[in-house]
């Protein structure tokens, strides 16, 4: 259904999910499938994930009043300035599988997902400007996997010229003040869920 957002139960069907440190807090996983049309029309299908924390008993209450899902969607937020203060690393945008932090002018691009209920919120996205060091990380592996293929099974190999980055990223709490610092150290271990997208070089 269009502008909505699944609630994701785990394994067990739970709906509230608790916090591995302190079951007096945890949290409610959301999904969100979109299609994006990006650079050159090319369209691309979008499988976002994110959570909202809360206390426990607040979260059980308020899962009872929202059913499968709930109005509105998930977007991206990206920044120059990290959204943890306390560990800055934690929403590093990562250019898929390479280790490559996706950069503008050196600077690291930070990369969150967050539920909204206003559809007229857009995603807020920084283009990075190392692709040459995210095309080299690319053609590593490539050349590495192509190789041991060829070598293992004696098939003909052909690199393509353009490299397709594939994007995973966790899914982290969202950003705190600081009277909430014992909230956000409580859920600090949430489950990790996951972002597809493909990033244009």
């Amino acid at each position: 259904m269009p502008n909505q957002v699944e609630v994701l139960a785990d394994d067990m069907g739970n709906v509230v999910r608790l916090s591995k440190n302190n079951p007096d807090y945890g949290y409610i996983k959301l999904g969100y499938n979109s299609i994006t049309i990006g650079k050159g029309g090319w369209l691309k299908p979008r499988n976002l994930t994110s959570i909202i924390l809360g206390n426990t008993e607040d979260l059980i209450m308020y899962s009872k009043t929202i059913g499968k899902s709930l109005p509105g969607k998930i977007v991206v937020k990206e920044s120059l300035n990290p959204f943890n203060k306390k560990d800055p690393n934690r929403d590093l945008k990562y250019a898929g599988d390479t280790g490559v932090v996706c950069c503008v002018d050196g600077q690291p691009i930070y990369r969150k997902t967050e539920y909204v209920s206003d559809l007229s919120i857009e995603d807020t996205l920084i283009n990075h400007d190392n692709g040459d060091d995210i095309r080299s990380a690319n053609n590593l592996v490539t050349d590495q996997i192509n190789s041991a293929t060829a070598k293992d099974f004696g098939l003909k190999q052909e690199i393509s010229d353009e490299a397709i980055v594939d994007d995973t990223d966790d899914i982290n709490d969202i950003d705190l003040n600081e009277e909430e610092v014992e909230e956000e150290e409580a859920i600090e271990e949430v489950e990790d869920g996951y972002e597809e997208e493909v990033f244009e070089l």
